[in-house]
């Protein structure tokens, strides 16, 4: 199979050379030249994640060097569990996907993207420098699955002072092959100097660069694999369609299970659940598209007001009316975040980080005549233990850290302050 750049079908690639590209060199992203399709009986006698990733994830890796070796890979990567449990009966349902070892949904696609870089350097070969831009769990993850890999360092751009404090120290905790820099701006400047440094002539020829953000297709099409599992599994035991309320900022989770949908997983209704930042809704309530600033809110990884992979969404629906049709999209302030938090708490006994609660405050809001017949699962991004300045105040007491996130709360922590620009990038990039 083929890969092309979103602006460009005729630059095409292997998945291999995608991969370590990252980014398309006209600067857009890469998505597959053409999809495959799946009936549910595809899948027979395929339970667990690493069974269906292998069936899913196989066409896209035909005739690929990475192909052989996609039955080890996926075992390596998604060897932790992403449950769906029931808050409220048939009605509602969470899908956790924080049981990784950073405790985040970027676990699944970091851990599947230095699985398949590990196997694509050659002995001798330069050193690989991953650059990844994050607001807030992004970049722990990456940093967790390709720390002391050799062959590959690893350039983690962050906003100073715009991820929460425990977010933080996950991004800062490693050393050895990992750098993290606190730059003196946001998200979104963080991901235009990772977009820039690809392009840049005098990094292009001293660097061997890669990306490790959702824009990298290694990332993003392994998260479609939890979406394939778990409507699977809903359908073979109630014999319908999962709606699914996903929390989005860059909209890499977004796109993987519109992936998953596009090519014939049962999966019903999606809704893209975002926070003060509202580019995407009032993109589909107006038709005009406006990036803008991102906005600083309680949920902090989805504080992005330039989405790169709206990018890949608009290259599958080119016309705004066949988008509007595709999704929903809502806008939740942090008023309404911490209520939720309260509400749910003192009702369900679940306890949400914030992203998760701007999907629940959705669902609340939905009309009853939008839940009646449906079933709707939250994605549940992140375990709230990575927020607990935010959660605890809201909950009256502490939030339970899974082992793995106290190891990694406990480390000694290291960063360097950087401009939010291309130069200082270049500077810190060289001097390695």
């Amino acid at each position: 199979m083929e890969f092309c750049s979103t602006r460009d079908a005729s630059v095409r690639v292997g998945f291999s050379r995608a991969l370590l590209r990252g980014l398309a060199p006209d600067g857009g992203l890469y998505v597959p030249c053409s999809w495959p399709t799946f009936t549910i009986g595809d899948f027979d006698g395929a339970d667990g994640l690493p069974a269906v990733a292998e069936r899913l994830i196989a066409p896209f890796l035909a005739g690929d060097p990475l192909g052989p070796q996609l039955a080890e890979i996926v075992r390596e990567a998604f060897d932790f569990p992403a449950p769906l449990c029931s808050v409220q009966g048939d009605e509602l349902f969470v899908l956790e996907l924080f049981h990784g070892p950073t405790a985040a949904f970027k676990d699944f696609g970091a851990r599947f993207l230095a699985a398949c870089f590990q196997r694509l350097r050659k002995p001798g070969e330069p050193l690989l420098n991953i650059l990844v831009a994050t607001s807030g769990d992004t970049g722990g993850a990456v940093a967790a699955a390709f720390h002391r890999r050799a062959g590959t360092a690893v350039s983690v751009l962050f906003p100073q002072g715009l991820v929460s404090p425990t977010q933080e120290r996950q991004l800062t905790c490693w050393g050895d092959n990992v750098r993290s820099f606190a730059v003196r701006g946001t998200f979104d400047d963080c991901q235009r100097m990772v977009k820039e440094a690809f392009v840049d002539p005098q990094l292009q020829a001293h660097c061997n660069l890669s990306s490790a953000n959702s824009i990298n297709l290694g990332r993003l099409l392994p998260q479609a694999v939890y979406y394939a599992t778990t409507s699977l599994q809903f359908f073979r035991q109630h014999g319908r369609r999962l709606d699914f309320i996903i929390p989005s900022g860059n909209l890499g989770n977004a796109v993987a299970c519109i992936w998953a949908r596009s090519m014939g997983l049962p999966i019903g209704e999606i809704v893209l659940a975002h926070n003060a930042n509202r580019t995407v809704p009032d993109y589909l309530d107006t038709g005009e598209l406006r990036p803008r600033p991102s906005v600083a809110t309680l949920a902090s990884a989805m504080d992005v007001g330039n989405p790169s992979n709206l990018e890949r969404l608009r290259a599958l629906f080119p016309a705004i009316d066949a988008l509007r049709d595709a999704v929903r999209a809502t806008s939740i302030d942090d008023a309404a975040i911490r209520e939720r938090v309260r509400l749910d708490y003192a009702r369900y006994g679940q306890i949400w980080c914030p992203h998760t609660a701007v999907a629940a405050e959705t669902w609340a809001r939905m009309p009853q005549s939008a839940r009646t017949g449906h079933a709707w699962c939250l994605v549940a991004t992140a375990s709230p233990a990575k927020f607990p300045e935010i959660v605890e105040p809201l909950i009256g007491g502490p939030v339970p850290v899974p082992a793995a996130l106290a190891e990694l709360l406990g480390r000694p922590t290291h960063s360097e302050t950087l401009d939010a620009s291309l130069a200082a990038l270049r500077t810190a990039l060289l001097s390695q």
